[in-house]
């Protein structure tokens, strides 16, 4: 078993900046983690997500939504279990709940392929 937590969202004005934090515990674990949120009323999607370690070519392999690319990163620091979320320039069509996510095999940015889930933590942007 795999457990998420979240943690980092808050409340912040258009053009500011929110760093959200995803620390793993359980069993060891070294596969793709990913970022997702969910805006009230509309279906969760994707953000983000990144490769953990062990497999060669998911090292570093990063993939993003458009309409984040250029204003969001996602980091991992391996020794800590933990994936990061840095988002710039933020908007306030960025205000959702974000969703850490964890998965072995292959990138992807289904959610329904996704295996464990953190609670998820609230960003609200103001404009």
């Amino acid at each position: 078993q795999v457990q998420l937590v979240e943690s980092g969202g808050g409340l912040v004005q258009a053009g500011g900046s929110l760093r959200l934090s995803c620390s793993a515990s359980g069993r060891t674990f070294r596969s793709i983690m990913g970022w997702f949120r969910q805006a009230p009323g509309k279906e969760r999607e994707f953000v983000s997500a990144i490769g953990w370690s062990g497999i060669s070519w998911n090292i570093g392999a990063q993939y993003y939504a458009d309409s984040v690319k250029g204003r969001f990163t996602i980091s991992r620091d391996n020794a800590k279990n933990t994936v990061y979320l840095q988002m710039n320039s933020l908007k306030p069509e960025d205000t959702a709940v974000y969703y850490c996510a964890a998965k072995e095999g292959a990138i992807t940015t289904a959610s329904s392929l996704y295996t464990y889930w953190g609670q998820g933590t609230q960003v609200t942007v103001s404009s």
